[in-house]
This record gives structure tokens, sequence and C-alpha cells, in this order.
């Protein structure tokens, strides 16, 4: 089935294959279908070990395209999770107006829909990942619309978000998820250098097999800044008793004031992801109803650990 961009041009196994046909021939004749739609980009399987993204969604999807084929390739060889490594980028061209990448195929089931329920193995693989990502970044490594900066800076993006979900009837204690979120933008601000971040550590963006974290994906956020961003994964991603085995995986250890940041980072993700879900289950456009049931737990181990 065909899906539109905002420019209105249908996405199709035949417009994939004459893209590749017009700018990389020697690709063109592997079979191609259907992968995922996701948030910025629609995914389609190119054989069994690569795939194309094209943007679809959204107009910044062109540039975060680009990014992940400048950065990626960098970073990968350090990251001990599979992750989707650009090898070819397509132009924009009369065929299809936007540029858009090949990369390797991750396999794995995202998390959303497959949640890791091997505690001590998923603690251990997000943690080893984000030791090895979060390094020193260069200068003139991108900055990620606000990712990885002061979580202050997001509090009326919070407040907006809550109350939504609160007149909604979402959330089941506003109060207490106001009240993390509180805590955590009143912490100390990141003193250290600017890390290198994934910047959207969010179930969808994990994949899983054998009931653990097998790899990660979506780069398209990938920025440098505070690790609290990425921290916040703990709650997000791993099954409940888990976060406390990887905190004490990651290295360095993080501080309380980096702890705090990422419980703040951690609940103003869940609550996105939780209307993003309700988004999807009224039927909104754009919605991901399986983003819901995972946002809910992270909220729920978020706000026990708080009591």
């Amino acid at each position: 089935m065909p899906h539109v961009t905002h420019t209105e041009i249908e996405i199709t196994a035949e417009l994939v294959r004459d893209l590749l046909r017009d700018q990389h021939p020697d690709l063109a004749d592997r079979p191609i279908r259907l992968g995922a739609r996701g948030w910025d980009n629609q995914l389609w399987r190119l054989g069994d070990d690569l795939a194309v993204r094209l943007p679809w969604a959204t107009p910044t999807a062109d540039a975060l395209l680009r990014k992940e084929y400048t950065w990626l390739p960098v970073l990968a060889p350090r990251l001990p999770l599979p992750v989707p490594v650009p090898q070819r980028i397509g132009e924009p061209s009369a065929l299809f107006p936007r540029p858009w990448i090949v990369t390797t195929w991750v396999p794995g089931e995202p998390a959303d829909r497959a949640p890791a329920t091997r505690a001590a193995e998923a603690a251990d693989a997000l943690a080893a990942f984000l030791t090895a990502l979060h390094q020193p970044a260069p200068g003139q490594a991108p900055t990620g619309r606000g990712r990885g900066g002061p979580l202050a800076d997001h509090s009326e993006g919070f407040a907006e978000h809550l109350a939504s979900a609160t007149e909604m009837g979402l959330i089941p204690d506003p109060d207490a998820v106001r009240a993390i979120w509180d805590d955590a933008a009143a912490a100390p601000d990141w003193a250290g250098p600017a890390l290198w971040l994934h910047g959207d550590l969010h179930p969808a963006n994990i994949l899983t097999a054998d009931d653990t974290i097998c790899g990660v994906i979506d780069f398209g956020d990938l920025c440098a800044g505070d690790p609290a961003c990425d921290l916040a994964a703990a709650w997000m991603v791993l099954p409940d008793g888990a976060a406390d085995r990887f905190h004490d995986a990651y290295r360095p250890a993080p501080d309380p004031a980096t702890l705090r940041r990422a419980r703040g980072w951690a609940v103003g993700r869940a609550l996105s992801c939780v209307l993003i879900g309700e988004a999807g289950v009224r039927g909104r456009p754009g919605g991901k109803a399986t983003w819901g049931p995972p946002a809910h737990a992270a909220l729920r181990r978020l706000i026990a650990t708080a009591a």
C-alpha cells in the first residue's frame, strides 16, 4: 500500500526501484518491500541486509538524514550494538524532491511492540551501548533541537503536555508527574564536556530479540550535550527493577544531579509518548498506538521510585 509524503508523492516499491536505478543502479535489482513507517521516514527493505530511508511526513527529516549520513559511520564502529549505518545517499531529483539514504538493515523487533523482559541482560546491553556512545563530541557536532541542553528550557512544553494529558484523563497522578519534572528542572545543569547523544531513546527506537536489547535505530536526533537526555532510557525501555543495574553498569557512574535530570527527561518523554499513543487510539494523523503502553509503564516506574 502506498504512503503519501507532505509533497503528495506516493512512495511505492516501484518508486524506490526507480530512484535506485537513477542514482545507485548496482542496487536496483534487489528485492524491495516496505519495512516500516516511522515518524519522519519510511523504511523499505532492500534485500536482506540493506534498507532505503525516505522522508515522508515532516519537513525537518531532510536535514536529519544528512546528519546521520555524515556522522553515524564515524560513531558506529565503536558501538557494541548494531545500528543502521548509512552506505549511500540519494539526492533530490525529478523523481523525488528530497534526499534519501541507503543504510544497513538492523534485525529485531521495536521494543514498543516486543519489550525486553530479561532485565539484567537488557540493562547491561543498554549501559554498554551508552557508555561507548557518550564520549566527548567535536566542536562541529550537531545540536539536537534542544535535546542535550538545559532541561528547564522545555518546562513550557512540558506544562502544556501535562495539561493536555490531565484534561484527557490519561495519567492517574498528574501532581506526582509535575513533582518529578520540577525536581529535575531545578537540578544543576551539566557542567562536563558535550557528549555524543542518541537524543531519542524511546521504545520504538530500541530493537529486541530473545527478550533483550539487540540494536538501536533512528539517529535523526544525534547531537552533543548532557548525557541525562539518553540516561532517561533506563525508565523508558528497561523492565521493572532494571534501572539500578543499568546505573551501576554505566560508566562513568552518573552523579545525583545527572540522575535527577535524567528522571525529568524520562517523565517528559513518557508524557509525550502517552499523548502520541492516545492520538493513535483516537485516530488523529501521526498517532502511534503502540507507544502508549510502554510510556504508561515508564510513568508508573518513575512515580513509584519517587514515592
